[in-house]
């Protein structure tokens, strides 16, 4: 896009000049009164209103807008084969683009699962295109405009004191979600605008611990993986900052370390309601103590009541971590 330099005559806004300051939809401002004043009064004005018209005016980003895809998933349970529906951006220029693969998180009742209609925050996916990456979000099945049955349940239940009062299996629930983020991925290297070894995998939540086991099977094609408060389990209405089992958990984890050769960035956030800030701490160490090349971040404080929404509200928190990571990869 060609940039757009804007300049007092633009504007219709000098020191000496009648009239008012407009221009593509800037607020009309009335500048009459300015010859009045003082001559460096006058130009202090001329300057703050030169200011006030240049914010008016600026064109507003607009916000991406998605191609549709539906990537069929085979072998999906009983129904046999269920259509993916997926988002895809692309940055401007003729491609190849390197792309992120994002997966979204897990919402806790089924109702909020079925009404899942954007899978990737659109100001996150302007973050990636500006980087020159591609995104590709998929809507797991399960979820939205996809449908079909839930298969990412792992069995964490609590009771209403807070108590857990099941056995988590997190191993069934990260194969299942990861099923489907691995067709994903094999699409996404069937595409000609989709640079060869250059697919970044990022999942937030349920889509983290998708994101992390998926990686563990060491897939041809991935350079790098970002793991933004990834976990299943929580619920911040019966129990705040703790999770159902972690310590079931912290064993997937360490698996998932054993297996996985590209490096990670994991991001949590100190107010996290789902897990709390020593859960993940205690899972990224078991992961990491195979060896994989892995950086963990437990950010400060999100400023929204609950850090699980570390990637939607605490851009200033992570951007910095997450610009080092990508620079990291070669990108």
């Amino acid at each position: 896009m060609r940039a757009r330099v804007w300049a007092a005559q633009d504007l219709g806004v000098n020191s000496t000049s009648a009239g008012s300051c407009t221009s593509h939809g800037a607020k009309r401002v009335d500048t009459r009164w300015l010859p009045k004043l003082p001559r460096f009064l006058s130009f202090v004005a001329s300057s703050l209103l030169l200011y006030s018209c240049l914010a008016y005016a600026q064109p507003k980003e607009q916000s991406p807008e998605p191609e549709i895809v539906k990537i069929p998933v085979k072998g999906y349970s009983l129904l046999g084969t269920i259509d993916m529906v997926t988002e895809v951006f692309k940055p401007g220029g003729p491609g190849p683009f390197p792309v992120l693969l994002f997966s979204h998180g897990r919402a806790g009742t089924p109702v909020e699962r079925t009404q899942l209609s954007v899978p990737i925050a659109r100001g996150h996916v302007s973050y990636w295109l500006k980087k020159g990456f591609a995104v590709v979000a998929p809507i797991r099945p399960g979820y939205g405009s996809t449908g079909g049955w839930d298969l990412e349940f792992s069995g964490a239940k609590f009771d209403q004191w807070g108590n857990c009062s099941a056995v988590p299996d997190y191993s069934h629930a990260a194969d299942a979600a990861k099923s489907s983020l691995r067709t994903a991925l094999d699409w996404v290297q069937q595409q000609s605008w989709a640079k060869p070894g250059a697919v970044v995998l990022e999942g937030l939540s349920m889509g983290g611990l998708a994101t992390v086991a998926l990686a563990a099977d060491d897939p041809p094609g991935i350079a790098g993986y970002i793991n933004f408060s990834g976990g299943v389990g929580g619920n911040p209405a019966l129990a705040p900052g703790k999770s159902c089992g972690p310590e079931e958990m912290r064993k997937v984890m360490g698996e998932f370390g054993k297996t996985t050769r590209v490096p990670s960035l994991w991001l949590y956030a100190e107010n996290d309601l789902y897990w709390g800030p020593d859960a993940p701490r205690n899972w990224h160490a078991a992961f990491a103590a195979a060896g994989s090349p892995t950086t963990f971040v437990m950010t400060t404080p999100v400023p929204d009541p609950d850090g699980h929404r570390l990637l939607l509200r605490g851009g200033r928190l992570w951007s910095v971590h997450t610009d080092a990571f990508i620079r990291q990869l070669g990108f």
